[in-house]
């Protein structure tokens, strides 16, 4: 089952898939995570479209806009990777498509990576492998085992520039290492027959003009299309497009593509500059743009705060004065983009969901009161509301709003469980122990694990069980 270009998938996938990465375009996360993953169970092996799935997760991740997760805390994903790991033993595709819903709320889960590089690899999905791979091996790129499984599915994948790089840094680090010391031995031997083109003239199928075919754009897209760019990597594209940016000045593709590999590096401020380039071309109103330019400033509030000591007393100050103006940055850049685009319902969500989490309440229900009008945010915006109502001890609203959501919502996931939960909290304060255990109840029926309703429900029985003797 080989992997597939977009001219090989269907026509209706092929728009879905247009369609989510649109919604990636717009900072819909949500919306394109949820396309996007449902193209990819009909189409696994459609590469560019799980490698655009992989960036809107990591995307809706570091936005914070995975709402259920944060308002009630991490949930475990212990459950699917148990079916993961026991669907991988006879039904690899099972266990990528598994893999993929843990990703889907913790993209960075390293567990879930390796099985879909393991269940990739027996797909014969070499670059999707790679895709989690590559992500593996840059959070622990001490690991030995994930280089070496790396190089050599690199290899497989045709990426001979990258493989070799790896292949010699593990000799270096691994000297001593005589698997290590065959798989680069190896490697540069099948490199020469490959590469060169020598085996492709032993059988008959190649000519002397594919041996001396010029590499350089093969390597230079590789550079460009890998999703974790090393400072080496990006040094030189940055290089080359500075370079032609001189040559097409009102090229503003490439400026942008230039502003990100700066803040990828950590240089805001020319980031910036890129950006406001293009903000000032005269191209009209881009609401991604906005949006990149506010996300760049944050990121420069987090480098501040990072640099600063949450142990030591007397920068405590200095970092309260840095988080609050974050905060108000945020919220205002928000309400400006709200102020520019009305009828924008993506953009309610957001500034009612920073409201909310700044305490200021009564203007977090309004904006959230209009954004359950997003399809694509009509639950998270109901649960959200619900959470406003809680807060002002408006304990029956929140029962209500809580209700709603569930009514439309069919499957037992773990964005339901969080809404039972908070049923449950709310019926509680009202008084109501009875209805409330019940929320609790069917929690504990499928997820005993899940927040504390376990004690909850244990506690309710023992409360009711009759006296020793009677």
């Amino acid at each position: 089952m080989p992997e597939k270009s977009a001219h090989e998938i269907p026509r209706n996938w092929r728009e879905q898939y247009e369609k989510g990465k649109m919604a990636l375009t717009r900072q819909n996360w949500d919306y394109a995570v949820s396309l996007l993953g449902q193209v990819l169970q009909n189409e696994p092996g459609f590469y560019d479209c799980r490698e655009a799935l992989r960036a809107a997760q990591f995307k809706r991740a570091g936005s914070g806009t995975g709402f259920f997760k944060k308002a009630f805390g991490a949930v475990s994903n212990s459950p699917l990777l148990a079916k993961a790991q026991l669907a991988m033993r006879n039904n690899p595709l099972e266990a990528l498509s598994v893999a993929e819903q843990i990703l889907n709320n913790d993209p960075g889960n390293s567990t879930a990576h390796k099985l879909v590089a393991e269940a990739s690899l027996g797909l014969d999905f070499p670059r999707t492998a790679i895709l989690s791979l590559e992500i593996l091996f840059k959070n622990a790129p001490q690991d030995r085992d994930v280089a070496m499984k790396l190089a050599a599915t690199l290899v497989k994948a045709g990426f001979t520039q990258r493989a070799e790089t790896l292949y010699s840094q593990l000799a270096q680090a691994f000297p001593d290492d005589q698997e290590v010391v065959q798989a680069l031995k190896d490697f540069s031997a099948s490199k020469t027959m490959q590469e060169g083109g020598y085996d492709a003239l032993a059988d008959g199928s190649g000519s002397y003009r594919d041996v001396i075919r010029d590499k350089e754009q093969a390597a230079k897209l590789e550079q460009e299309q890998r999703v974790v760019k090393s400072g080496e990597v990006a040094d030189g594209l940055i290089e080359e497009y500075r370079a032609r940016l001189e040559k097409e000045p009102d090229n503003l593709k490439l400026l942008r593509s230039l502003a990100e590999l700066h803040a990828e590096k950590g240089e805001f401020d020319i980031a910036l500059e890129c950006y406001q380039r293009i903000a000032e071309s005269g191209m009209g109103k881009d609401p991604s743009l906005e949006k990149a330019m506010a996300d760049l400033q944050l990121r420069r509030y987090d480098q501040a705060i990072r640099q600063l000591d949450r142990q030591d007393p007397q920068q405590a100050e200095a970092l309260a004065k840095l988080e609050a103006d974050r905060r108000d940055f945020q919220i205002s850049e928000c309400r400006r983009r709200v102020e520019s685009y009305p009828t924008d319902l993506q953009f309610r969500f957001e500034l009612g969901e920073l409201y909310f989490q700044a305490g200021r309440i009564n203007e977090a229900i309004q904006e959230l009161q209009k954004a359950v009008s997003n399809p694509h945010r009509r639950n998270q915006a109901m649960f959200l509301l619900g959470q406003c109502f809680f807060k002002k001890r408006m304990y029956d609203l929140a029962a209500r709003t809580y209700e709603g959501a569930l009514k439309e919502k069919l499957v037992f996931d773990e964005e339901k469980k969080e809404l039972h939960y908070a049923l449950g909290c709310a019926l509680e304060m009202m008084g109501r122990k009875e209805d409330a255990v019940e929320q609790f109840k069917r929690i504990y029926e499928t997820d005993i694990g899940f927040r504390d309703v376990a004690a909850r429900v244990d506690a309710y029985y023992a409360s009711n069980e009759p006296a020793d003797g009677t």
